[in-house]
């Protein structure tokens, strides 16, 4: 969605803020209170912005120069939505002028059901599994004055990469 409406956006973030304010003075009383606009919480401001993002209206601009709902089953969007002309580019692929890499040859997490696992990041073009064998410090033990001597461990694990 690259040209979204991007005021929505910024009035959803400013609808969240909250006032905040601090009293100053002697003894705690409040002889001078100073208030400030607070942004709420950085989770729930994405959270928000998230939600505006995955229902956001595609619009297409019109001869006279107007914008109109691309598919007229869906309601016309609100002044609250987010609306955009052009969708996002397909970052499972390589696109060069986007600056995109694709998805192909990352490392993914196969038991993950988040933005790592081998599910989403794949964009369902599948995953090879192999092994790889990880060299990592261990039984590690501080020696007094003052060093710490550790063992190497090696361990074979299985990783996957997306196809």
């Amino acid at each position: 969605m690259n040209s979204l409406k991007n005021e929505n956006g910024g009035r959803a973030v400013y609808k969240m803020a909250d006032v905040a304010c601090k009293c100053h003075g002697v003894s705690g009383s409040c002889s001078l209170k100073t208030c400030w606009l607070q942004l709420a919480e950085f989770r729930k401001v994405g959270d928000r912005l998230k939600e505006k993002y995955d229902s956001a209206a595609a619009m297409r601009v019109t001869r006279r120069g107007r914008l109109e709902l691309v598919n007229s089953r869906f309601t016309q969007p609100t002044p609250e939505d987010l609306v955009y002309v052009d969708p996002s580019p397909d970052y499972c692929l390589r696109n060069e002028s986007t600056g995109s890499l694709g998805t192909q040859g990352r490392l993914c997490n196969k038991t993950s059901e988040g933005m790592d696992g081998c599910e989403l990041m794949c964009c369902g073009r599948g995953y090879n599994q192999f092994k790889s064998v990880q060299v990592e410090r261990c039984h590690c033990k501080f020696h007094w004055c003052c060093f710490v001597k550790c063992k190497k461990c090696t361990e074979i694990v299985d990783q996957y990469i997306c196809k």
